[in-house]
């Protein structure tokens, strides 16, 4: 099965969009750093674990690698660059809504990703219609999300046709 490391911010949107229940029933298995979760997660969003979010231990190295890419990438942050390690070292994808990270993923050629196509993807997979992802975005701009909200609609009208 496809594993997928995400930060905090995706996580969030899809929360605030109540479309937990159709990230996770994906044919993907979503994990993080057990780190980041622990200091941006296990408070507010505990309950992502019953869905299926794995709390990936990253070893010393990785940590190592992690905290040395900070010193070069300083606008993002050490739980965003232990994302990023974690994504590296599992060869897999990596969703973010964090531009420098996004950048930073980029060089070290890592796929990236972020909420609008995650989105994307569940409907893609039939897993919510573009009725309940307009609303889902709906919820998310009221709960404050900064998505680029020209490419969200630009989306919604490319599933639609």
């Amino acid at each position: 099965m496809l594993l997928i490391v995400s930060d905090t911010s995706v996580l969030i949107d899809i929360e605030q969009g109540e479309l937990t229940s159709a990230m996770f029933s994906l044919p993907w298995q979503f994990a993080v750093p057990d780190v980041l979760f622990d200091e941006e997660l296990s408070e507010r969003h505990n309950h992502l674990l019953q869905f299926g979010l794995i709390a990936k231990t990253l070893n010393g190295d990785l940590m190592s690698e992690a905290y040395s890419l900070h010193q070069r990438y300083i606008r993002t942050s050490v739980n965003d660059m232990l994302a990023l390690i974690l994504s590296k070292h599992e060869g897999c994808q990596l969703l973010t809504g964090d531009k420098a990270l996004r950048e930073a993923a980029k060089e070290l050629n890592v796929e990236v990703h972020g909420t609008i196509w995650l989105v994307e993807q569940m409907i893609q997979n039939e897993k919510i219609t573009v009725e309940v992802a307009s609303v889902g975005f709906q919820r998310m701009r009221d709960s404050g999300s900064r998505l680029p909200w020209g490419e969200v609609e630009v989306m919604l009208r490319k599933v639609t046709c």
